[in-house]
């Protein structure tokens, strides 16, 4: 295989991210594009100029010369998009986030599993933010075992997406599976550990509590704090914030254990920072050792090119190395479905827990 013939299903905002990304790996390029609303297949042709736009998602799983397949669509439309492709033509697919969003769903998705006869990768970007990478990479050495992990998302609302369907729980799962699967897929991939009790309170107190659509009011919350016990001891919160967009960073990661303590620090998006105040902040991650004291500080910059193209601070375009890699060489998916089942559960039992008022251990 000399170029990697990708077909795309969903080129809304993120699977626009997912082509200008595509656009810059060597050897790779989008072949077959299916999104049906017509604004963001015009978009999207005009990033991949030469992919093909297809009627269908059958349609663009006949095309011949497909080597992999990218799932971009709307979240409640993933799972029935994985059927179809598990049953017509099962190729080695990237499947974004979240993998699902109603529990019930879960039992398609085993079932799935446990016959596809290619790798499946859930698109958990985060885990290939460049700081948070590091982070991952020295978390051990710099605590000496994590037992304490914090993580905090002060950002914007919720973007606009086609037909709005991003405005109510029935499509997005809830803002704790939406957003915060990937925090969750980072608590369980930082403490090597699975989750045993969750308690939770978030609510709607600020964002889109004026708009409506069809006469219905947006239920999704804004606002949240999420508490996690590991299996191995571990604590973890969660604090998640969308109505923050004027802090300098968006994503702030600490972890901390009986050495010393590690934090990553991360931009948001370098298009929304208010052009008078200069350039937008780099990355940075902090080592803090308990002997000797003293922080060292390490700015961790990402290639200008790679940033231009997605709002994930150039994570969208290295998770594609990892992934083409798989593709032409074959082997185990670094994030896997059971990976991308955990962090929905863990979502979808943090919405129960904020619910309830109540600990959640059925997880």
């Amino acid at each position: 295989m000399d170029i990697i013939n990708y077909g795309i299903i969903g080129c809304g905002m993120m699977g626009q991210e997912h082509l200008r990304n595509i656009a810059l790996l060597d050897g790779a390029r989008v072949a077959a594009i299916f999104e049906p609303d017509e604004i963001m297949s015009n978009a999207a042709k005009a990033i991949a100029p030469n992919a093909r736009l297809c009627a269908s998602i059958d349609e663009l799983l006949a095309f011949a010369d497909l080597d992999c397949l990218l799932v971009a669509s709307p979240n409640h439309c993933h799972v029935d998009a994985l059927e179809q492709i598990a049953e017509t033509n099962p190729l080695p697919l990237l499947m974004e986030k979240p993998l699902y969003t109603d529990p019930v769903d879960i039992a398609r998705v085993e079932a799935i599993a446990a016959s596809y006869p290619s790798p499946i990768w859930v698109a958990m970007e985060y885990r290939y933010m460049p700081p948070i990478h590091v982070l991952i990479e020295q978390v051990q050495r710099a605590t000496g075992g994590v037992k304490m992990l914090t993580i905090r998302e002060h950002r914007f609302p919720f973007l606009p997406k086609v037909g709005d369907w991003n405005r109510f729980n029935r499509n997005t799962g809830g803002t704790l599976v939406e957003k915060c699967c990937h925090f969750f897929d980072l608590m369980r991939l930082i403490l090597g550990s699975d989750p045993i009790r969750i308690s939770a309170s978030a609510g709607q107190e600020v964002n889109h509590l004026d708009e409506t659509y069809d006469g219905q009011t947006p239920d999704i919350w804004d606002t949240g704090y999420v508490m996690a016990d590991f299996a191995n001891g571990a604590r973890a919160m969660l604090e998640l914030c969308m109505y923050a967009e004027g802090s300098k960073y968006q994503e702030e990661i600490s972890a901390v254990g009986p050495a010393g303590k590690i934090e990553a620090f991360v931009p948001g998006p370098g298009r929304f920072w208010p052009t008078h105040l200069g350039a937008p902040p780099v990355a940075q991650v902090i080592v803090s050792p308990r002997s000797p004291k003293g922080p060292q500080a390490v700015d961790i910059p990402v290639d200008p090119t790679i940033l231009d193209a997605g709002d994930h601070n150039g994570s969208t375009f290295y998770q594609h190395v990892r992934f083409l890699d798989l593709v032409r060489t074959g082997g185990t998916p670094e994030v896997t479905l059971a990976d991308g089942a955990w962090a929905v559960r863990m979502g979808l039992a943090a919405q129960e827990a904020a619910k309830s008022h109540a600990v959640v251990a059925q997880i």
